[in-house]
């Protein structure tokens, strides 16, 4: 696995090493040992899956907030999605910054998003699925969120989402 540091503090684009034969495809989507090598620290909680059937779903953005250590791994086993991540760690030098990510499928890239960190994509395809590790458990007094088109971050998404949950769509305009 290499990891290729990102321009938000503590985001990696995670690569693997592809083992293929005549069988098919190898590779190993999470390894504490990989992990630490780069300082991360992280202890799988929950294992996710996200289905969404048609291209142009938006999820997010989504965070948890103190005392929740929600740092994620994601992965596109299916499809395409365009990532977005913004940096709401105030200790942070990237901190109130965004950056965008592709991650698709072919590549079996996946990325780690660090804990105070928003995370939101949006398919580029029908039929996207994406898996996450959790590093903490969901909290639902902890849950928060940031609407997809907040004025304050002015994220440039490759074409408009068409589908959005109330919830996505009813977070207030972000303030610091």
């Amino acid at each position: 696995m290499k990891f290729h540091k990102q321009e938000i503090e503590d985001v990696f684009l995670i690569t693997p090493e592809i083992f293929e034969d005549d069988r098919g495809f190898f590779n190993r989507s999470f390894c504490e040992k990989e992990l630490k090598k780069y300082g991360i620290e992280f202890s799988v909680k929950q294992g996710n899956i996200s289905e969404n059937l048609k291209r142009g779903t938006l999820r997010g953005f989504h965070y948890q907030s103190s005392p929740s250590n929600e740092n994620k791994i994601l992965s596109c086993i299916c499809g395409a999605i365009f990532n977005v991540i913004i940096d709401l760690r105030e200790n942070s030098t990237t901190y109130l910054t965004s950056t965008c990510i592709e991650v698709d499928s072919r590549n079996k890239e996946s990325i780690l998003v660090p804990a105070g960190c928003a995370n939101a994509f949006l398919t580029k395809y029908d039929n996207t699925i994406v898996h996450y590790y959790m590093g903490d458990f969901f909290q639902k007094d902890t849950y928060c969120g940031i609407r997809y088109n907040d004025p304050f971050f002015n994220i440039h998404w490759p074409f408009e989402p068409s589908i959005i949950s109330q919830r996505d769509l009813s977070f207030e305009d972000f303030k610091i």
